[in-house]
C-alpha cells in the first residue's frame, strides 16, 4: 500500500488512527462527525458506542490507565463536545493520555452561532495539554500524529482534535510520513537543582519515600522497589500510586493523607528525608502545610518540573523520567541500617485502628470494609478495581490490598463521582482477560448508569458491586464532623437495584447481611456482567481522617477499644 493516496478528510482521520495503532475508540455520532462514522465501517477499528460523551471521555480513560495505551474518545459539535468537560478535566488531573475527537460546524459557518456550534477549543483550553481546531483535510493527519505524541509525552494528559464538517468531506493527497510531528520539539530536557540528592538518602536517619501515580506511568515500579529494597527506606503510597508497590511487601506503610493510615502520616511528620518520586504535594497529602513534615529535607523527582516548589518548597528538585533518575543513583547509595526506623514504624502501626472494623463481630451490620475486605479475598487480590469517588474510594484503598500496577483506577485529582462504571468498560475493553469489578456509592452509580446498557450491547463482562447506604456518604460524614449532623441534601434515594440489573439483562442480587457477600461475590464470578446492591451501614465514617487544611499528624481516629497489631 503507497504511503501516498487521496482520500477524503474522514478517510485520513481513521487512516491515522489505525497508523498509531488504535484499536478501539468510544464514542456517539452526530451532524457534524457523520462523514467521519460514514468513513469508519470500512476500517478495522471497534467502535464503543456510550450513552452519554461523558462516559465516552471516562471509558477511553479508564482504557488509558489499564493498559497505559492513549484512549480515544469521539462526539459530535455543541453538547456532544460540551458532554466530554468533565471526563476531559478527570483526565487532566490525573496525567491520563487520551485523544478526544469531536466535530465542528462547517469553517464557514463558525462563529455565526450555527446549530450546534460550541467553540469547544476555547472550553477546554484549561483542561488539556494541547488543543487544535482543524478547518482543512490536509491538516488532520499532522493533527492526529502530534495528537497522540503531546498525549503520551512527559507528563501524559488528554489532547482534543476538533475538525470541522467541510475538512471531514474534502479530499486531498495523504502523505503519512510527511505528517509526522517535530518529535525533538516536544522533548523537555530534564535539569536538577539544589542540594545533591545522593548526600542527603546517604545522611537520613528517618527517612520515607513518597510514591506517586508517575512510578506506574513511568513503568518504574521495579526500580524503586529496587532502591527502596536497598536503603531499607519505607514506602508510603499516594492514591493513585497504589499497586505501583506491592501492598504485600514489608516496607509499604499504605496510603498517606487525608484517609490515610495513621501511622503513615505520623511516619511522615516524624522523617527527617522526603523523597517525593512521581507524585504532587497536593492538599489531600500534606493537610497543613505550614506544619507538614517540619524536620525533614524534600528531595522531589518528576517529569513536570512545573510541580516543583508549587506548594512545598523542596532542597533538591530533579525532572526527568523517575524510573531513570533512582537507577542512576543505585550505585552511589551508602548501605545503612535503618532497622531502629522501620521497628518504630512498627510499633505505630501496633497502635492503629484503622482496619479495626474487620475485627467487629458479626452483629447483622454490613460494613462496607466488610464487603471490600471480602472481595479482595475471594478475588485473590487479582482483580482490577474501578472505583468511584467517596467513602467507598478511602474503604477500597484501605481494605483491598493492591499488589499489581494499574488493578486500582480511580479518580484522583478531580474527584469525579460517575467515573467508576464507563471508566471499568474501558478497562475491560483494554485488558479482556482480567477481571473487572466496579465499586461504587448509589450517588455515583446513579450519575451514570446509563452506561450498563453499553455494557450489555457490546457484551463487556464487568461486575459492579453498589455500596448502598442511602446517602451521599463522604458529604454527610463531613456534616457529621463540621456540621452538627445537620444532613442537608445528603439522604438519597435510588431505584431498586436488583431490578435494575433485570430491566438491563444482567444478573444482580441484593445483599444485606456479610453472610450473604460470599454467595453474591462466587456468582457474579461466575456471570457475564452483574449488579450486586450491598446495603451497607447508613452512618459508618471513614476513619482515620485528617479535616482539611488540619496537621497531617492531627487525624480524627476511630472510636473503638479494638485495637490492631502490627501482624494484621
Amino acid at each position: 500500500m503507497s504511503d501516498k493516496k487521496t482520500l477524503t478528510g474522514a478517510q485520513i482521520l481513521w487512516e491515522s488512527l489505525v497508523r498509531q495503532g488504535v484499536e478501539v475508540v468510544f464514542g456517539y455520532p452526530g451532524g457534524a462527525i457523520l462523514p467521519a462514522y460514514d468513513a469508519m465501517l470500512d476500517y478495522p477499528i471497534r467502535h464503543i458506542l456510550v450513552r452519554h460523551e461523558q462516559g465516552a471521555t471516562h471509558m477511553a480513560d479508564g482504557y488509558a490507565r489499564a493498559t497505559g495505551k492513549v484512549g480515544v474518545a469521539i462526539a459530535t459539535s455543541g453538547p456532544g463536545a460540551t458532554n466530554m468537560v468533565t471526563g476531559i478535566a478527570t483526565a487532566m488531573m490525573d496525567s491520563s493520555p487520551m485523544v478526544c475527537i469531536t466535530g465542528q460546524v462547517g469553517a464557514g459557518l463558525i462563529g455565526t452561532d450555527a446549530f450546534q456550534e460550541t467553540d469547544i477549543t476555547g472550553i477546554t483550553l484549561p483542561i488539556t495539554k494541547h488543543n487544535f481546531l482543524v478547518q482543512t483535510a490536509e491538516e488532520i493527519a499532522p493533527a492526529i500524529r502530534e495528537a497522540f505524541a503531546i498525549a503520551s509525552s512527559g507528563r501524559p494528559g488528554p489532547v482534543l482534535v476538533d475538525i470541522t464538517k467541510n475538512a471531514q468531506t474534502s479530499v486531498c493527497e495523504f502523505d503519512w510520513e510527511a505528517a509526522a510531528p517535530d518529535v525533538a520539539s516536544l522533548a523537555r530536557p530534564g535539569h536538577s537543582s539544589g542540594v545533591d540528592p545522593i548526600a542527603l538518602i546517604n545522611a537520613a536517619e528517618r527517612p520515607v519515600i513518597l510514591a506517586g501515580h508517575g512510578i506506574i506511568l513511568g513503568g518504574a515500579e521495579q526500580t524503586i522497589l529496587e532502591f527502596a529494597e536497598k536503603t531499607q527506606i519505607p514506602i508510603a503510597m499516594t492514591l493513585l500510586g497504589i499497586g505501583g508497590v506491592p501492598a504485600s511487601h514489608p516496607l509499604n506503610l499504605g496510603m498517606m493523607g487525608m484517609h490515610g493510615e495513621a501511622w503513615v502520616n505520623t511516619a511522615i511528620q516524624e522523617a527527617d528525608l522526603l523523597l517525593a518520586l512521581g507524585m504532587r504535594f497536593d492538599d489531600r497529602v500534606t493537610g497543613n502545610l505550614k506544619t507538614y513534615a517540619p524536620n525533614a529535607k524534600k528531595i522531589h523527582v518528576d517529569i513536570d518540573p512545573a510541580e516543583f516548589n508549587k506548594n512545598v518548597r523542596v532542597d533538591a528538585a530533579i525532572a526527568g523520567d523517575v524510573g531513570g533518575v533512582v537507577e542512576g543513583w543505585l550505585p552511589k547509595l551508602a548501605d545503612r541500617d535503618r532497622s531502629q526506623w522501620l521497628a518504630h514504624i512498627s510499633d505505630l502501626k501496633g497502635d492503629s485502628a484503622v482496619r479495626d472494623i474487620q475485627n467487629l463481630p458479626d452483629d447483622g451490620h454490613l460494613y462496607a470494609a466488610h464487603v471490600i475486605n471480602d472481595l479482595w479475598r475471594m478475588t485473590n487480590g487479582n482483580a482490577i478495581v474501578v472505583t468511584d469517588v467517596g467513602q467507598h474510594q478511602m474503604w477500597e484503598a484501605q481494605y483491598y490490598r493492591h499488589d499489581t500496577s494499574r488493578s486500582l483506577i480511580t479518580s484522583g485529582g478531580l474527584g469525579t463521582m460517575g467515573f467508576a462504571l464507563p471508566a471499568a468498560i474501558g478497562a475491560k475493553v483494554g485488558r479482556p482477560d482480567a477481571e473487572v469489578w466496579v465499586v461504587v456509592g448509589d450517588g455515583g452509580f446513579q450519575m451514570t448508569l446509563c452506561e450498563l446498557a453499553t455494557m450489555v450491547q457490546e457484551e463487556i463482562d464487568v461486575k459492579v458491586a453498589v455500596i448502598n447506604n442511602g446517602y451521599l456518604g463522604m458529604v454527610r460524614q463531613w456534616q457529621e464532623f463540621f456540621y452538627q449532623r445537620r444532613y442537608a441534601a445528603t439522604p438519597i434515594t435510588g431505584p431498586n437495584i436488583e431490578k435494575l440489573a433485570e430491566a438491563y439483562g444482567v444478573w444482580g442480587a441484593t445483599v444485606s447481611t456479610r453472610a450473604e457477600v460470599g454467595p453474591a461475590v462466587t456468582t457474579a464470578r461466575k456471570e457475564r456482567g452483574a449488579l450486586i446492591d450491598f446495603r451497607v451501614e447508613q452512618e459508618d465514617t471513614v476513619y482515620p481522617m485528617v479535616p482539611a487544611g488540619a496537621d497531617l499528624h492531627k487525624m480524627i481516629r476511630r472510636p473503638s477499644p479494638i485495637v490492631e497489631t502490627s501482624a494484621d
